[in-house]
């Protein structure tokens, strides 16, 4: 089973603890297993969180046999990092252990030296206090997590989301990925930054909404030429009701809606199916391949190709 060692340092920010904690703990794989093993590792047996003290069960040597260790953000990232934490970061590091930090999480990960060379995130706020504090690390603020590999960062709060079920993802699939989003409540593509690569068969629909027949019925029909007015027909309703219903229980358009979700029927397409980038197009409803692959990028940030050599 994969181990995950979630590392406490004083001052850590609960919420960015918590995440991993919460996230991978109920990952289940198709038969019901759990994907993860959990735990949490610190210098010191008591932690200070600032509005609670931790009792840890770890110490550092959990940190030793962990396939990935995630480090959390703390409240102060100008925070001088202990030897003892960084010794342990470099040591893991070294065994090939992939490691993984949550907003601010960015600044003790920085102080080990690994990030040096590397394209990194963290929280916007605090961007340029990390550019300014290590210039050997391109420091992208615009980002949602950035995955170098054995390597990853993320921006802040939320952004931690994104980056566990990223891992997921690598580590079981899109399936499972798509199960632990569900359970997190999140939703599976985040407007502004960068995309999540995390895909759905179906995309996501509220529950028990007047329109979730409607949003089973675009799912059903990605392939076909929509208009707005045919969809607005469809759902016997006046295009301009359709739009405000759309925006009220789905935060987008109609079409924008019908994008997204051929967008990630296409990511599915392309993870498990040896078909051309032009037949998928087709296949999900666009026009051209030109127009696939334009909208393809614009909401994942990489290009149809790119990205089945990445997840296929």
């Amino acid at each position: 089973m994969h181990t995950i060692a979630v590392l406490a340092m004083d001052q850590v920010i609960p919420f960015d603890l918590s995440t991993p904690i919460e996230v991978f703990s109920r990952t289940r794989l198709p038969d019901g297993r759990p994907g993860y093993q959990v735990r949490v590792c610190a210098e010191r047996p008591e932690v200070d969180a600032g509005v609670f003290t931790l009792r840890v069960p770890w110490g550092l040597e959990g940190l030793e046999t962990a396939d990935t260790i995630i480090v959390p953000g703390v409240a102060d990232p100008a925070l001088p990092l202990a030897p003892a934490v960084r010794d342990a970061l470099r040591a893991a590091a070294a065994n090939g252990t992939r490691i993984a930090s949550i907003c601010s999480g960015t600044f003790p990960l920085a102080a080990t030296g690994l990030l040096d060379g590397l394209r990194a995130t963290t929280h916007w706020a605090a961007a340029d206090l990390l550019a300014a504090a290590h210039p050997d690390i391109a420091v992208d603020p615009d980002v949602l997590y950035v995955d170098n590999g054995q390597i990853l960062t993320s921006a802040g709060a939320a952004a931690g989301l994104d980056l566990c079920l990223h891992m997921i993802r690598r580590d079981y699939g899109s399936a499972v990925a798509a199960d632990a989003a569900r359970l997190s409540v999140m939703p599976l593509e985040r407007e502004g930054g960068q995309a999540q690569f995390i895909v759905h068969h179906h995309a996501p629909a509220p529950q028990g909404s007047v329109l979730e027949p409607l949003l089973a019925w675009l799912q059903d029909n990605l392939g076909s030429d929509l208009t707005l007015a045919e969809i607005a027909a469809h759902a016997g309703t006046s295009t301009r009701t359709l739009i405000r219903r759309f925006r009220e229980q789905t935060g987008t358009t109609p079409l924008q809606w019908l994008h997204r979700a051929r967008v990630r029927q296409a990511q599915h397409l392309l993870e498990t199916t040896h078909h051309s980038v032009e037949r998928i197009g087709a296949q999900v409803g666009f026009g051209s391949p030109t127009a696939f692959r334009d909208r393809f990028k614009k909401t994942t940030g990489v290009s149809p190709n790119a990205y089945r050599r990445t997840f296929s």
